[in-house]
């Protein structure tokens, strides 16, 4: 799962998933522009299994993240020499993600910045995905979502909607909606994964209840902020009723 090779970045000019635009603007009388893309709503489900007091999570390898983390290695460009750039406009640096993987041990100055291992772009998520089903409510996406990657089957009617944000505000206005499933190992009628078809290489991890709150505030963990939300959701609203220590 972590054996990256052969990377290739090239420039996006058709995708199913994003579109990228520059909107123009004037706010209180000044001129303004953003960049910003299109992207799809989605759904989240924190799944909290009754049998083995555990939460139930996704690992699995973000290309973003991953050439995000690269990106973040590579040594300061050298000062332009005056009359480099043309007025107006200097000349940008070719980030890593741009330069071809055998060359991009390499950056000026002569300084290393190796590939980074694939643990670099793996992420802690809660089980999730696009809202692109026109004909399915949001539930029963998310219905969906439990059991192709967590391999749970849960009923609509089992799914408590918890509440619905703007994530990713400075890039997109797209909305997820999260959601609560209580589940049990009666319900495990698969070993989920994702569906690979659709190129998705996930592993089910399981939090203990007792180590959510350290799980959710361990820095050397990379996670998303739903799962660090979800588990103080679950502190406040559902500990008390269930009289559950979350270790906090």
């Amino acid at each position: 799962m972590e054996q990256i090779n052969d990377i290739q970045v090239v420039p996006c000019t058709n995708s199913n998933y994003l579109k990228p635009f520059r909107v123009h603007y004037s706010q209180n009388g000044t001129k303004k522009s953003w960049d910003f893309m299109r992207t799809h709503d989605s759904v989240s489900v924190l799944i909290f299994n009754t049998t083995s007091h555990c939460f139930i999570l996704v690992k699995q390898f973000r290309p973003a993240v991953y050439m995000c983390e690269w990106e973040r290695t590579k040594a300061p460009e050298p000062a332009m020499q005056a009359g480099v750039e043309e007025e107006g406009a200097a000349i940008p640096e070719t980030p890593i993600s741009e330069v071809p993987q055998q060359e991009a041990v390499a950056t000026a100055g002569g300084v290393k910045t190796p590939q980074p291992p694939g643990s670099a772009g793996m992420t802690y998520e809660l089980c999730a995905g696009l809202v692109d089903k026109a004909d399915l409510s949001l539930e029963e996406i998310a219905r969906q979502e439990v059991l192709e990657e967590c391999g749970y089957d849960v009923p609509v009617a089992k799914l408590r909607r918890i509440t619905s944000y703007s994530s990713s505000v400075g890039v997109t206005g797209a909305k997820q909606t999260m959601f609560y499933a209580e589940v049990s190992d009666e319900n495990r009628v698969g070993e989920g994964g994702g569906a690979p078809q659709e190129g998705e290489l996930i592993e089910v991890v399981k939090v203990p209840l007792h180590e959510a709150m350290t799980f959710a505030y361990d820095e050397s963990v990379p996670k998303t902020m739903g799962v660090i939300f979800s588990f103080i959701w679950f502190h406040n609203n559902m500990s008390p009723k269930y009289k559950i220590s979350t270790n906090v």
